[in-house]
């Protein structure tokens, strides 16, 4: 049940990034994506926004607003996943009680005692007010695993995607080099109003581990990105698992970028890429430049960048 705020000691709004009262948190958490309604709080639905918030509303009691390092989907997963909030310097200070833990310690063993077992805070810390999960991130990593046969499939693993026909890993792989750089990726996105769709792809690489590595036996898709655009990840991998089974040319998935059109693809054209379900993907880690410079890298990424010129 959702912990009412209403009745509990020091109402009102959260604190101020900046203000003197509140200290900013770094936190680094898990989960697994299964049975939420992805990331941001929704009325009525289970979100990690909504357990993490009201989580720390209980150890808090005060109310607990996040900022997230990137909003993942339904269904998604996280390892690396970072987000900050900032707490009341004498709030934080009661965390300890009579323990020689650091207030910030102290918080990560309260929150194992309140969350569901679905979600795992590892690390909190006290950062810099410049500290921002959003846009303070240099770039992003996923990965996206699939089992494409019966030897591979693993019922104790809910992060992989069970896949009915072999893929051609190596065709997945010379297909992905002309998608990567930056380009518009209108045609891999949802777009949201307002918002560009430009991005810079750094790495798109399929791997299959061998025998003694982890994910042994699974595909594997490591994509790296300066940031994502809604359901990105999920339509790069949909395109290029076309090219994988032979049903598309490796070529195609370089036609659906140059299209930049949300028309869907017909037989022989190009048109937005497919999306493939959400259940084998996993953000893996968030990276964030050296304390020093994350105040101007945070500004740098909320300027929105200049749309490329129409498509022909």
């Amino acid at each position: 049940m959702p912990v009412e705020l209403s009745h509990l000691s020091a109402p009102g709004p959260a604190p101020a990034p900046g203000d003197r009262g509140t200290v900013r948190l770094r936190l680094d958490l898990s989960y697994d994506g299964t049975d939420f309604h992805g990331w941001a709080t929704q009325p009525g639905q289970r979100t990690v926004q909504g357990e993490l918030e009201e989580a720390l509303g209980r150890i808090a009691r005060v109310p607990a607003r996040i900022t997230v390092a990137g909003r993942t989907d339904t269904g998604v997963h996280a390892r690396g996943q970072v987000c900050h909030l900032d707490l009341p310097r004498d709030v934080l200070a009661t965390f300890p009680g009579r323990s020689d833990r650091s207030p910030a310690e102290a918080l990560v063993t309260r929150l194992a005692g309140v969350l569901p077992s679905d979600i795992v805070v590892h690390v909190a810390r006290e950062v810099d007010d410049d500290f921002d999960a959003r846009f303070g991130a240099q770039w992003r990593r996923y990965r996206y695993r699939i089992s494409d046969g019966p030897a591979a499939h693993d019922p104790l693993r809910r992060d992989v995607l069970r896949h009915r026909r072999p893929l051609d890993v190596e065709a997945m792989g010379r297909a992905s080099i002309a998608l990567l750089g930056e380009h518009d990726f209108l045609s891999f996105c949802k777009p949201r109003e307002g918002a560009t769709t430009i991005r810079e792809l750094r790495e798109l690489r399929w791997d299959r581990p061998g025998e003694g590595r982890a994910d042994e036996g699974l595909i594997v898709a490591t994509v790296v990105a300066d940031a994502f655009c809604h359901h990105m990840v999920r339509s790069l991998v949909g395109a290029l698992i076309g090219v994988g089974e032979g049903r598309r040319p490796e070529s195609w998935p370089a036609q659906v970028l140059a299209a930049r059109t949300r028309d869907a693809a017909t037989r022989d054209g190009a048109g937005s890429a497919p999306m493939c379900p959400p259940q084998g993907l996993t953000l893996d880690h968030v990276a964030y430049p050296p304390d020093e410079e994350l105040a101007a890298w945070a500004a740098r990424a909320r300027t929105l960048r200049s749309p490329l010129p129409s498509a022909d």
